[in-house]
C-alpha cells in the first residue's frame, strides 16, 4: 500500500465550495482509501491506497462531485515526489513565510513566462512544480495559481512551505 500526499484546489476560498474535512474524510473512507488525514481546511489529504495515482485523482475527484457537487481539481503526490519537490526549491528558507510551492498537474512546455512584476517576487519552473520568493509576502504578488494555469495551460495549486513540510511529516508517520 503506498502513501499518497493529495491536493484539492480551490475548496474553502472565499466561502467557495465548502468542503468540511470530516465529511471529505468520510467520503474518502467510502471509497476505500485508508489511514485517510487532513490538514487544515483547504484541501491537504494523506490517504494510503493500492491505486495508482491517476487512479487515486480520479476516484477522489469523481467522489467529491458525487457527493458534493463540486468539480475540484486533484493532484496526487508519492513521498518520494514530494521530497524531491522540497530538495528542488532554489529558494533560502531562512524566512520560510515568503517560500511557496506550486505544484503542477503536469510538466509544462514553457519554463518561464512573462509577468509584469512590479516588486522582487521572483519564481523557477522545475519539472511539474514552480517555486516562488516573494518576500513582501503573498498578499500582493502577481504570481497566483491562475496566472500560472493560464500561461502555462496545466492546473495549479500552491502551499506554503510550513504546509508542504506539514504534509511530508504527516505522510511519513
Amino acid at each position: 500500500m503506498k502513501t499518497y500526499i493529495v491536493l484539492l484546489r480551490g475548496i474553502n476560498v472565499s466561502g467557495k465550495n465548502k468542503l468540511p474535512m470530516a465529511a471529505l474524510r468520510e467520503v474518502l473512507n467510502k471509497l476505500g482509501f485508508q489511514n485517510v488525514q487532513t490538514y487544515i481546511q483547504s484541501g491537504n489529504v494523506i490517504v494510503n491506497s493500492n491505486l495508482s495515482k491517476e487512479e487515486v485523482a480520479d476516484s477522489i475527484k469523481n467522489g467529491i462531485s458525487s457527493q458534493f457537487g463540486y468539480d475540484v481539481p486533484v493532484m496526487v503526490r508519492t513521498i518520494e515526489e514530494w521530497e524531491k519537490a522540497i530538495s528542488n526549491n532554489p529558494y533560502p528558507i531562512d524566512n520560510h513565510k515568503i517560500v511557496s510551492f506550486t505544484f503542477l498537474s503536469g510538466v509544462p512546455k514553457e519554463k518561464s513566462i512573462e509577468v509584469n512584476i512590479t516588486n522582487d517576487d521572483v519564481y523557477t519552473i522545475v519539472d511539474d512544480m514552480v517555486y516562488m520568493y516573494c518576500p513582501d509576502g503573498f498578499g500582493s504578488t502577481k504570481l497566483t495559481n491562475n496566472l500560472f494555469e493560464k500561461k502555462l495551460n496545466v492546473r495549479a495549486t500552491s502551499r506554503n512551505y510550513r504546509t508542504t513540510m506539514k504534509l511530508l511529516e504527516m505522510a511519513k508517520a
